[in-house]
């Protein structure tokens, strides 16, 4: 159907053309995508056997959808992917407020200029993309913004009275007819407004300062709520849970893999950064353990969550920093270094909600021991475990490493503003360091080496092997008893 020829009504009867509800609508596409074995949510991770198959579920039911779940957990992408189940173009009665469909027009305007005109009823097309009407719930909102309101203005140009229901003006439902209109944070809506959705929910009629108005609105709603809201601000309230179809649990990812696919296609990387900078796949890992730590740390309020943006902006400021640091020392190019790390902490410290042992230690020592623990967490995944209590006589893979820092009176330090042949020639110093890993990381890329050795010098430190000081300048490494006895 060539949609530029259809320009009246009485061309689109003529073209066979049948309109369908915007649930039926997507529920036939739905149908169409898993018969072709196409996804349905391109770009979304981590959902694939748990999420998508019950929002699948709840459009294949015709449901009004409440996604539940802490910030971060893609919820509100979920619903604007929702749009690719739409038909590409639908026809309306132009000049329509509310987008009214040809054969079921349900404004005075729609109706009576059917009427006058018939066939020669004026049609145009709306494209999927501007069938998406989304409302950040605030405080604020009121009937007046979502429903409607009697516009003095209008009545005065039209010298109409106010008895007359030409002198609406209509809010946000109304104008997002045959569309998918999202609400975001619900409970913060204030109950009253959220009475005001029963109807148009259920019956699909609206009531305007005493208008009652039978206006069946064709809309498909997505909310979405956060689990700590109900607690801490509001609630959704029980009539209008009631007439939601389908709650969906969102979740956090639950292993690495996933998680940094999720960092990979969102994190915002300048071309010329991806070229300068090389990034381990280790660091990639560590990278996201940092968010897992975070996630269960005693120091931060779980019910609030860690958003995954933590590991997306994280991402970002771990190039950036190697980058700077790569144009003071003048590198062309640069891998990263576990000390850059450091220059996540900001995008960690704005991003999760402190408890009040957290407020005690710090936000930033607390981002910084996060980096400490997902180094640990790693650790024995790449290198034998380092037991709490060994006998005394009992060898271990790391002590060649241990004796050559207990022979260092004035420590080894790693500076910030290494030039990169210099950090390498100083890590190739410590000799132990090759043979560990020789021998438990044998395929190891000649370029990520650098950055697992000092990957074990902060393993070691935090399992107690190794003691590390930051200072203003850089890192510093020793052992924790060779400074000790050389003084005695």
């Amino acid at each position: 159907m060539n949609i530029e020829n259809i320009k009246t009504l009485g061309e689109l009867k003529a073209s066979g053309y049948t309109s369908k509800s915007i649930k039926d609508e997507l529920r036939d596409n739905l149908v169409q995508k898993i018969k072709k074995k196409e996804t349905t949510f391109e770009g979304v991770h981590g959902y694939e056997n748990t999420v998508i198959p019950e929002l699948e579920r709840a459009i294949l039911s015709r449901h009004n959808i409440n996604l539940l779940g802490l910030r971060g957990q893609a919820k509100t992408r979920l619903a604007r992917l929702m749009l690719n189940l739409l038909d590409e173009y639908i026809p309306y009665v132009e000049g329509s407020e509310i987008n009214d469909d040809p054969f079921q027009p349900i404004s005075r305007y729609a109706t009576e200029l059917i009427k006058e005109k018939g066939d020669a009823t004026p049609i145009a097309w709306q494209h999927r993309s501007e069938r998406f009407a989304e409302k950040l719930a605030t405080p604020d909102v009121t009937v007046a913004d979502i429903v409607g309101d009697v516009d003095p203005i209008k009545a005065a140009n039209l010298k109409l009275s106010y008895a007359d229901d030409r002198v609406i003006h209509y809010g946000m439902i109304p104008r997002a007819n045959r569309s998918i209109f999202v609400i975001n944070e619900l409970p913060d809506l204030q109950a009253r407004i959220q009475v005001a959705l029963f109807n148009i929910l259920q019956e699909g009629d609206i009531q305007i300062r005493g208008f009652k108005l039978r206006l069946p609105l064709d809309i498909q709603f997505v909310f979405t709520a956060n689990p700590e809201d109900y607690t801490n601000r509001g609630s959704i309230v029980t009539p209008l849970k009631d007439r939601i179809g389908s709650q969906i649990l969102t979740h956090y990812p639950v292993n690495i893999e996933t998680a940094r696919q999720i960092t990979e296609q969102e994190a915002k990387l300048v071309e010329s950064q991806k070229e300068t900078v090389v990034v381990p796949d280790l660091a990639r890992d560590l990278l996201e353990q940092i968010v897992f730590e975070a996630r269960k740390s005693d120091y931060i309020d779980a019910k609030s969550g860690v958003s995954a943006r933590l590991s997306i902006t994280a991402l970002e400021n771990l190039l950036s920093t190697a980058e700077r640091r790569a144009l003071f020392a003048g590198d062309e190019t640069t891998t990263v270094r576990l000390s850059d790390f450091l220059g996540v902490i900001p995008s960690i410290t704005g991003k999760v909600e402190l408890v009040y042992e957290g407020e005690q230690e710090g936000a930033a020592v607390v981002a910084y021991n996060l980096i400490g623990e997902a180094v640990k967490s790693l650790f024995v995944q790449y290198f034998p475990k380092i037991e709490k209590l060994k006998k005394q006589e009992e060898e271990t893979p790391y002590d060649d490493i241990i004796s050559w820092f207990f022979n260092q009176k004035d420590g080894f330090e790693l500076l910030d503003s290494l030039r990169d042949k210099e950090y390498k020639s100083l890590l190739e110093g410590v000799s132990p360091l090759n043979d560990l890993l020789g021998k438990y990381q044998p395929n190891l890329d000649q370029t990520d080496s650098y950055f697992v050795k000092e990957f074990v010098l902060w393993g070691l430190a935090e399992f107690n092997q190794l003691s590390k000081h930051r200072f203003t300048e850089g890192m510093q490494f020793k052992d924790p008893y060779g400074s000790f006895i050389s003084g005695i």
